[in-house]
């Protein structure tokens, strides 16, 4: 409530202010007529006053107008002659530098430098004016009061480029700080379908895959061989359509292959889609979903189980689906893949390592999934690494336990 009511106010003020001026020059007026200032000096002083207050008010949404009317009012001040003092010293003159203040604002400042060129200008016609009008008046007290008023506009100028830089770097850190969150969204919603939906896909066309092999019907095979083709071409499909969600935060482990880049994993094994697996306990589930006649996927456990962050099992669990997804999709089976969970007091490694395969697969591209579990691992508080094994690769991340944090 307390912006709006800013917002609000500021009309307000504006209003007040222009009143508080308006009745202060017409008092002025007033007093220099019974002094003796004739009829269209006054009239002529009195014009030139509302013409102030229409250009500061013009100025806000048409800056160049609003001063140039302010300028004329100004000039009219200047050349309008009064008993004993200048006329450009009414209160309702304060809208000129105001005029001048809202055009720095919103021009280019190459723009206002013209504008605070013709107010310098402006005072020294006024001081030689004065000095012709009243000779006998010491130069001294010319010079004072033109360096005076030459000071509060360079002044006010200077000002109002401070206020205007100053707003800018605000609204450039405003677009990036929401530059930074829409990219965090999108990063996050891009993750979450490749953690749903790709794991899944991939296992899938692995198990196709091997009842094609198994199957002794030829005119089976090939129709599983035909949906196994379609299951990949739209997992590459989903690949296309994520990637104009932008690219992954961060990157992947130095060493990793080419054929690693894989999707990244899926949800939990025996639950809805969407579910975020915040346990160690899926992972017998997922492993045994990932198995087939021709996939063998085995996990192993040792040491004694210690008490993680969420963030680290998450990133666990991740890291498996992700190491099965990349050895299901990238080699032709038969495939051996070990899963190991090896504790300590200070961290647990998961490790998962498979055998070669009967050969690599053909690399339909490069996907982002590592870079998704690298964060997911470095958020943790662990470190993500990818090496060539002795027959194929180890996906291998180190995550600290809560005693070792």
């Amino acid at each position: 409530m307390t912006a709006p009511l800013r917002r609000s106010a500021r009309p307000a003020t504006t209003v007040a202010a222009h009143a508080v001026l308006a009745f202060l020059t017409v008092i002025i007026l007033v007093g220099a007529w019974y002094l003796g200032a004739a009829w269209w000096q006054v009239l002529a002083a009195a014009g030139a006053a509302v013409l102030l207050h229409a250009g500061a008010v013009a100025a806000a949404r048409r800056p160049w107008a609003g001063y140039g009317i302010g300028a004329l009012a100004m000039l009219v001040l200047v050349l309008t002659p009064s008993p004993g003092w200048s006329l450009n010293l009414l209160p309702s003159a304060v809208c000129f530098p105001f005029a001048l203040w809202r055009l720095t604002g919103l021009v280019p400042v190459r723009s206002s430098v013209p504008a605070l060129a013709v107010a310098a200008l402006g005072i020294v016609l006024n001081e030689v004016v004065g000095w012709a009008r009243l000779p006998a008046d010491p130069l001294w007290i010319r010079l004072l009061e033109g360096g005076l008023l030459m000071l509060a506009v360079v002044g006010v100028w200077l000002a109002a480029l401070l206020v205007r830089r100053r707003q800018e770097a605000a609204r450039r850190a405003e677009g990036e700080r929401l530059a930074a969150a829409l990219a965090g969204e999108r990063a996050g919603i891009r993750r979450d379908l490749h953690d749903v939906i790709a794991h899944t896909v991939t296992v899938m066309v692995a198990r196709i895959e091997a009842a094609a092999v198994t199957t002794a019907d030829a005119a089976t095979r090939r129709e599983l061989g035909d949906i196994a083709e379609t299951g990949r071409d739209a997992h590459q499909g989903l690949r296309a359509m994520l990637a104009t969600l932008g690219p992954s935060a961060g990157g992947p482990s130095a060493g990793g292959p080419s054929a690693m880049g894989a999707a990244a994993a899926a949800p939990r094994a025996g639950s809805r889609p969407g579910q975020v697996p915040i346990s160690l306990d899926v992972l017998p589930d997922l492993v045994a979903s990932a198995a087939s006649p021709l996939h063998a996927v085995t996990l192993a456990e040792a040491g004694e189980r210690r008490p993680l962050s969420l963030s680290a099992e998450v990133a666990a669990v991740r890291t498996v689906q992700e190491g099965i997804t990349n050895a299901l999709r990238h080699l032709e089976p038969p495939v051996a893949v070990r899963v190991s969970l090896r504790w300590s007091a200070a961290e647990m490694v998961v490790e998962v390592r498979d055998d070669g395969g009967g050969a690599p697969r053909g690399a339909r591209g490069q996907g982002t999934g590592l870079m998704g579990i690298e964060e997911r691992v470095r958020t943790a508080g662990g470190t993500l690494s990818i090496d060539d094994g002795d027959d194929g690769w180890v996906l291998r991340a180190r995550l600290p336990t809560k005693e070792g944090a």
